[in-house]
């Protein structure tokens, strides 16, 4: 519940998804559910040669399953918050 919290918190932000079939997707994050499935809007494709079919969409909804990784400028996260939020839900897990 922790990383679907902090995505939530990403909303609107600038985001590249690298997904396992190797194609990176960058955009503005609009939404995001607890399956961590993504809806990016705005998107362009890093290697736009190796994807020429990608250069005509505009938004994506990517399902959670099949995303390798998740970049994001450092200062779009809080680390202290996110440390605190951790710590908490160790915490409880151990009761």
């Amino acid at each position: 519940m922790l990383i679907f919290s902090f995505f939530k918190t990403l909303t609107d932000q600038v985001i590249t998804v690298e997904l396992k079939n190797d194609l990176s997707i960058t955009g503005t994050l609009k939404s995001v559910d607890q399956f961590l499935n993504i809806r990016l809007d705005g998107i362009s494709v890093e290697d736009p040669e190796r994807h020429p079919h990608m250069l005509a969409v505009k938004n994506c909804f990517i399902r959670g399953s099949v995303v390798r990784y998740v970049r994001m400028a450092s200062r779009s996260v809080d680390t202290t918050l996110l440390e605190d939020a951790t710590r908490r839900e160790a915490k409880e897990a151990k009761k």
